[in-house]
């Protein structure tokens, strides 16, 4: 089980995970056909062939630890991975972040349109809760809406569209650093923390288990945007494969323009640190989940 997984070397764990996620995503994604072929044409632009599949990594890191089956895990990863690919497609819009560079390619609506684009984060999102309904997924009805209903927490208002609703209001004005992390915990944080916890929810752990699991993924996910801010400054466009700079150019408040970038960079260390005292109690079974969150302070993209 997992032998993507068992590889020490944890860009090759990676690697191994997003390949069998992405060969999953590419069955489970539909084929263009049809008068939609073009919905669906932008469905699997956005979804395939690029992305490091972070939050899939952790699903089925957190699933492996929690005992769960591979194939469920997968599913639920595959799940995950289509809430995020939305989330960039309508991120990158006009009315929201308006970036036409995404993975190094163009954005969604610049490589189809606007309309299209929406439509397709739309059907990604709503394809992500058929597979969390699917039976593949697990073969306990009950334990599916446990998972479809902590995704959901995750992806709405009180979750990721919440935070990127915040991200908006929030530009061009005074915010503090309690603002800032509130907002990095919802856009980035939440979906973050459900990835860590959705094996555990699968596997029917206790709610001490899941807990430690969702901490971790809490502390790691704000460390993870904490990092992107200090990318957005230091990084270049052809390694991040997005527009940088961004954030300056929008007078948007960030934990660089709070912290600078040397405190900036030990908010990220001190949140690590916090995330892995949550891993004391798995031991060694815990190991990729600890080279993740270093994984987290040493990225370039």
């Amino acid at each position: 089980m997992y032998q993507y997984l068992q590889n020490q070397d944890f860009p090759k764990a990676l690697s191994g995970a997003a390949a069998a996620v992405e060969h999953l995503l590419d069955a489970e994604l539909p084929h263009p056909a049809g008068a939609h072929a073009r919905l669906l044409n932008a469905m699997r632009y956005s979804a395939l062939g690029a992305g490091k599949r972070l939050r899939a990594f952790l699903v089925l890191t957190g699933a492996r630890l929690s005992g769960a089956e591979e194939q469920n895990a997968l599913f639920a990863a595959a799940a995950t991975e289509m809430i995020h690919c939305y989330s960039l497609i309508h991120d990158d819009l006009p009315a929201m972040d308006d970036d036409t560079l995404r993975r190094g390619r163009p954005s969604c609506h610049v490589a189809f349109d606007e309309a299209t684009a929406i439509l397709a984060g739309d059907a990604l999102l709503t394809l992500a809760f058929e597979l969390a309904a699917d039976p593949r997924t697990h073969p306990d009805p009950g334990v599916r809406c446990e998972l479809a209903r902590a995704m959901a927490v995750a992806a709405g208002g009180n979750g990721m569209v919440g935070g990127q609703m915040i991200d908006l209001a929030s530009e061009r004005r005074s915010v503090d650093l309690d603002h800032i992390r509130t907002l990095e915990s919802m856009k980035t944080g939440a979906l973050i923390a459900f990835s860590c916890e959705a094996g555990a929810i699968l596997a029917g752990r206790d709610r001490e288990f899941r807990q430690a699991l969702r901490d971790f993924g809490t502390d790691v996910g704000l460390a993870f945007q904490v990092y992107d801010d200090i990318l957005d400054v230091t990084g270049d466009e052809a390694t991040l494969g997005k527009t940088v700079g961004k954030d300056e150019s929008t007078g948007k408040a960030t934990f660089i323009t709070l912290l600078g970038l040397d405190g900036a960079r030990q908010e990220a260390q001190a949140l690590v640190r916090q995330a892995t005292s949550h891993l004391e109690r798995f031991g060694e079974q815990a190991q990729p989940l600890r080279a993740f969150a270093e994984y987290v302070l040493t990225r370039k993209k």
